[in-house]
């Protein structure tokens, strides 16, 4: 049987989490076997309790950050605590849908060279502020880093975990698998996903200081891939 680790990293998602379990665990992992790992990321709402209330939290492994850290070190987080070699990553706050990590694993599982499965967010339900600053650091980062790939910001993918740790970490890794995984000559491949409305909470993550960090990051991102082309 097919394994594969979930990795949700979270903050301050308490009332999202239950369902988007519920969801995982029902619709989307009949057929696999998986693990659960939650990262809190030092939230300071009920998350915790949550989990220990839940009745699958004998699935799930928690683990909570002693101080924000921020996404890319939960992810990071969970996946170095992770079991198996195939990695799934989903946000917390249930904008994602569960129903679609069967189809990644499928795309992922038909070719051996496959090394990442992303999704690209079909019909965004995001504000057009938050979805213009997403398209313009698209723009400029497809420009550069040439990753084809129209969406790098959704959190919906699937990859080998044996690859992801041949990467330096930074602190916005998350953001940038795409042309990591193409850069070192990993085959990639993209899709289209469902993308929900938030239900609860709101976004803990700004658009304009989030898009001049990533403008950054592109370039630290380009010396990384050069420096290791050189030394192939």
């Amino acid at each position: 049987m097919f394994e594969i680790s979930v990795i949700i990293p979270s903050y301050n998602e308490a009332g999202n989490l239950e369902k988007l379990i519920y969801e995982i665990e029902e619709v989307s992992l009949q057929n696999f076997k998986y693990e659960i790992i939650l990262v809190d990321d030092c939230s300071n709402d009920d998350t915790d309790l949550i989990i220990k209330q839940h009745t699958l939290k004998n699935k799930i492994t928690y683990l909570k950050n002693e101080i924000n850290y921020g996404q890319s070190y939960s992810i990071n987080k969970g996946i170095l605590n992770s079991n198996y070699n195939t990695i799934v990553t989903i946000d917390g706050d249930g904008q994602n849908n569960p129903k679609d990590i069967p189809n990644l694993i499928n795309q992922y599982c038909e070719n051996d060279n496959i090394c990442l499965v992303g999704g690209i967010r079909n019909k965004r339900k995001d504000s057009i502020v938050k979805i213009i600053s997403s398209k313009l650091a698209n723009y400029i980062r497809g420009m550069i880093l040439n990753d084809n790939c129209k969406d790098t910001g959704c959190s919906l993918k699937v990859f080998k975990k044996e690859c992801y740790l041949s990467f330096p970490f930074f602190s916005s890794i998350h953001r940038f698998l795409p042309a990591l995984f193409k850069g070192f000559g990993y085959e990639t491949k993209f899709i289209s996903v469902d993308h929900r409305p938030r239900l609860k909470g709101y976004s803990k993550y700004g658009t304009i200081a989030r898009l001049y960090r990533g403008i950054l990051d592109v370039y630290k991102v380009y010396i990384i891939i050069k420096k290791y082309k050189k030394n192939i």
